[in-house]
């Protein structure tokens, strides 16, 4: 997942020196008044996002399945030990009616 963040901020930066650029060379409109920096921040985010998309798909994909392991494996785990607690449970009642029954 970090690779994956990594790529999409390569991406973004990118994305942001093209676009800085492009506003200070004239060749893009430049923002209102002060906001020409905000503008060149959500321009970039704008233009990255689809290419992010579309490059990203493998790495994405890679990424997910990573995520699904995990979260299978936790799953797992939970479930053995409810199932471990239940066994103590069912040790400890049986222990004590045994008890009770001398």
């Amino acid at each position: 997942m970090g690779r994956y963040t990594l790529m999409r901020l390569g991406i973004f930066a990118g994305c942001l020196v093209v676009v800085w650029g492009l506003v200070y060379s004239g060749i893009a409109p430049r923002g209102l008044g002060d906001s020409n920096y905000m503008w060149v921040v959500l321009l970039s985010l704008l233009i990255s996002a689809p290419i992010s998309f579309v490059v990203l798909r493998k790495e994405r994909d890679r990424a997910s399945a990573q995520v699904v392991a995990r979260v299978d494996r936790m799953k797992a785990n939970l479930e053995s030990n409810r199932s471990q607690e239940d066994e103590t449970a069912d040790d400890a009642a049986r222990h004590g009616a045994q008890g009770q029954t001398s």
